[in-house]
């Protein structure tokens, strides 16, 4: 082997060829993308550590706030649907944030055997606490931007979302292949 094929390519690079016309700001955008993945992970590190929480916890208080937003009663069954946990694993963490004073329980009066979720205020206030300052900051960067740039940003953000979420296209290449292949029957040897 070469010196040049043990090195690793040049950051951005190995995936795309930066040699193609047009290549080079498309990477720039992207290693940005990653760039602030990174950076709103630890931000979201940092607001669990504070609140003494994992992810999975923070993720549930912060979808019971939303749903307090949307004047939406959440269940156990919808936190388990949105955060695609099974059943046993959502009554673990509904035990777990209970105790830590994160979220309350009461019986659903329309159904005495279900029950309604919300976030303490104790909770509001720290989740307000830990994330508002750097909020506002974001809020005023995205402020800042043209009409034309805010339309831009969210129509790529929106696509690379669709993509992250989608079906991997190697795999649905393959399915539809698969699919479209005639079906043939086995060969019986007599």
């Amino acid at each position: 082997m070469s010196h040049d094929e043990s090195r690793p390519p040049a950051e951005g690079t190995y995936w795309y060829d930066a040699k193609k016309v047009g290549v080079s700001p498309a990477i720039e955008v992207l290693q940005a993308v990653r760039r602030f993945r990174v950076a709103d992970a630890a931000m979201r590190h940092r607001a669990q550590t504070e609140m003494n929480v994992n992810e999975t916890d923070m993720t549930a208080i912060r979808h019971l706030i939303a749903c307090e937003r949307l004047h939406r009663v959440a269940s156990p069954k919808d936190l388990s649907e949105f955060l695609n946990i099974s059943s046993a694993a959502t009554a673990k963490l509904l035990s777990r944030l209970s105790a830590s004073g994160h979220i309350r329980r009461e019986v659903n009066p329309h159904d005495g055997r279900a029950q309604r979720l919300f976030a303490t205020q104790s909770s509001h206030e720290q989740v307000r606490q830990v994330l508002s300052g750097t909020h506002e900051q974001l809020m005023q960067v995205a402020l800042d931007l043209t009409a034309d740039q805010q339309a831009a940003i969210v129509q790529f953000l929106d696509a690379m979302s669709a993509i992250a979420v989608g079906p991997r296209p190697e795999v649905s290449a393959e399915r539809a292949s698969t699919a479209a292949a005639p079906l043939r029957s086995p060969q019986v040897k007599g």
